[in-house]
């Protein structure tokens, strides 16, 4: 239970999100499926919260000593990322908004993808959903990636 656990609270983790924790439940040994699941829970629970509430709160801290530069970072990443996202989607911003979500990079997740949303003023309901598409394409993809390493170093070894 320790170990889901872990991985829950790692897939909500910014940057790292599930692309972290699904490697990390497949180097503890847990089932695939039932970490896969935890994971993509864990990474949807932050998301209305950061559309509703991030972009407020980066920008009152933007202003603020001591967490200023960091605050600036995150709202100058959402920006930048809403700004290229919108530039390459034109009218098909929610399937943007999807496959950059989707791409299991760090940087180019649920959190970012919710924030450029926000920015971008996309309704809620279709900014959720193409982050939830996303997350659900990046943990297959982490899923596969990380059964088809662990399986084969637990062959060679």
């Amino acid at each position: 239970m320790k170990n889901y656990l872990l991985i829950f609270l790692v897939s909500m983790v910014p940057v790292v999100e599930l692309r972290g924790a699904i490697p990390i439940s497949q180097g503890l040994g847990l089932p695939l499926i039932p970490s896969y699941l935890i994971c993509i829970l864990g990474n949807m629970i932050p998301v209305p919260i950061i559309y509703l509430f991030a972009r407020r709160v980066l920008i009152w801290g933007s202003g603020t000593k001591g967490i200023g530069k960091f605050f600036t970072w995150c709202l100058q990443k959402g920006e930048k990322g809403g700004k290229k996202l919108q530039e390459k989607a034109g009218r098909g911003l929610f399937w943007a908004l999807m496959a950059f979500v989707a791409i299991p990079l760090p940087g180019t997740g649920a959190w970012t993808g919710t924030l450029a949303a926000s920015i971008l003023d996309m309704d809620f309901k279709s900014s959720v959903l193409a982050v939830m598409l996303g997350v659900l394409i990046a943990g297959v993809i982490m899923m596969l990636v990380s059964a088809g390493a662990f399986g084969a170093l637990r062959a060679a070894f």
